[in-house]
């Protein structure tokens, strides 16, 4: 029986790498989170507000934000978007770093890829002097939470996500952080 080795590569990407991530970013986004919305709320989140192609390459060609995509085979089946300098509500007074999104498509999700990324996380945490590193999950998110939790992230506030295309009992957050 031929079994194909596989072989994992988080990437640094560059602007040059906006449509790819497009891309990849839409089609992971609709593996989990469709049901959040109204109708047309996701295609306008996905299509305007977070992934439009131009956004990206803004966030891209920025050196606050550092991004890389994880290749399983060559193809591009997750991402990490890092803010080097960031702030969450009443921990101001801190030098953070954000884990802003750690997308991982369905298929590779469980096989301990989120923990590479995080470890990279705080891997570059240390690199820029950073006291602490924090990130916000949805709050049904359980298996997130729960995982985030595992990696050492401790509860540190709330927030509500203030779009009224997304259906009010899923706007909740919690925003977690770890000191490195």
């Amino acid at each position: 029986m031929d079994q194909q080795i596989k072989t994992l590569t988080i990437l640094p990407i560059d602007i040059s790498h906006a449509d790819e991530l497009c891309a990849l970013a839409k089609s992971i986004y609709v593996e989990y989170y469709l049901h959040l919305w109204h109708p047309g709320g996701a295609d306008w989140y996905m299509n305007e507000y977070a992934y439009h192609p131009e956004k990206l390459r803004s966030e891209l060609a920025d050196d606050n934000n550092l991004h890389y995509i994880v290749y399983e085979n060559e193809e591009p089946m997750g991402y990490l978007k890092l803010r080097v300098n960031a702030t969450s509500p009443g921990f101001e007074k801190y030098n953070y770093l954000e884990i802003e999104r750690i997308y991982l498509h369905k298929a590779i999700a469980g096989k301990g890829i989120g923990k590479q990324l995080m470890l990279l996380s705080e891997e570059i945490a240390h690199e820029h002097k950073k006291e602490m590193i924090f990130l916000k999950a949805m709050d049904t998110s359980m298996d997130a939470i729960n995982f985030y939790q595992k990696m050492g992230y401790t509860k540190c506030g709330t927030l509500v996500l203030p779009f009224p295309q997304m259906k009010e009992e899923f706007r909740g957050m919690v925003i977690l952080q770890k000191i490195v």
